[in-house]
């Protein structure tokens, strides 16, 4: 494998992991609250699609409506049936909800593995064309889709929360729930749209990553430890924060293998998480809160 080949693997490695990020960027600023259920969402998004496309023979872009819409329908489910009970009977406390969106998370790989079967399924591409050469590299439909993806995501959501109404509300939430409440901002819309964003985004994230390697109803605990890894790295001082710890993490996933090979990426990944969570546990790029 050539060195441009490397780069463009760790490349769409980093922008996966960053879209994942990304969806927990937006429930922690809109929420204050670590979404562990970002995995799943996105498992769902992709294998809901396979499961249509190759077993009901649907049509691949009816398929991946359904799939995102039901990721969607999940984070709406996982804020107004768990997150905001457990919060509202523990009087705000974060550790029970996070006990409980831990649940919801095995919960839907069960009801994945239930509905869908256990296998791993191919991935299937939204948009077919033929591959891109780029001297001895081959660069794959699936790739470009999923780096113009990166692109239009990272970017709409920036323009979005610093230019609308309700983007700046998720910021002002964000900053302080207590003062929100006070002002009189409605704390549970946003609190919900922040919720549903993240399902939109990790359900086409899902979707979109499948045809790389597949999806299992397994694959949504470890997307959703890599998701979390990326923002921890990453911080939460811009939006764009999670992108560069997902392009961090892509560069250890790829690189480490091919040096060190077997299962090395993996003690390169518990490295960079020992090295964050003790050195700079506030990640690359800080939020400051404003006054």
């Amino acid at each position: 494998m050539g060195q441009l080949q490397l780069w463009l693997s760790a490349l769409e490695m980093g922008c996966f992991f960053g879209l994942l990020a990304l969806a927990y960027y937006l429930v922690l600023v809109g929420a204050g609250f670590f979404n562990f259920a970002i995995g799943p969402y996105a498992m769902v998004g992709g294998l809901c699609t396979s499961y249509l496309v190759l077993y009901e023979e649907m049509n691949v872009w009816a398929a991946a409506a359904v799939a995102i819409t039901a990721a969607a329908a999940l984070a709406v489910v996982t804020e107004l049936v768990v997150v905001r009970p457990v919060q509202r009977r523990s009087g705000g406390g974060e550790l029970p909800a996070l006990v409980a969106v831990a649940a919801v998370l095995f919960a839907i790989q069960q009801l994945a593995g239930y509905l869908f079967g256990y296998t791993t399924l191919p991935g299937q591409n939204v948009l077919t064309f033929e591959p891109v050469s780029v001297g001895d590299t081959v660069v794959q439909p699936s790739t470009l889709v999923l780096l113009a993806f990166t692109v239009v995501a990272f970017a709409g959501l920036a323009v979005w929360i610093r230019s609308t109404r309700t983007g700046r509300l998720l910021r002002a939430v964000g900053d302080s729930t207590h003062a929100a409440r006070l002002l009189g901002l409605p704390v549970n819309r946003v609190r919900l749209i922040a919720f549903v964003l993240s399902g939109l985004l990790a359900g086409i994230t899902g979707l979109l990553f499948a045809p790389k390697a597949g999806v299992s109803s397994l694959s949504g605990l470890s997307w959703a430890l890599s998701g979390f890894l990326a923002m921890v790295v990453g911080g939460t001082g811009s939006v764009w924060a999670p992108l560069f710890g997902g392009l961090l993490l892509g560069a250890v996933e790829v690189f480490v293998p091919y040096y060190f090979g077997g299962q090395s990426h993996v003690y390169g990944l518990l490295i960079v998480a020992l090295l964050f969570f003790a050195l700079k546990p506030s990640g690359l790029f800080v939020r400051r809160v404003r006054a």
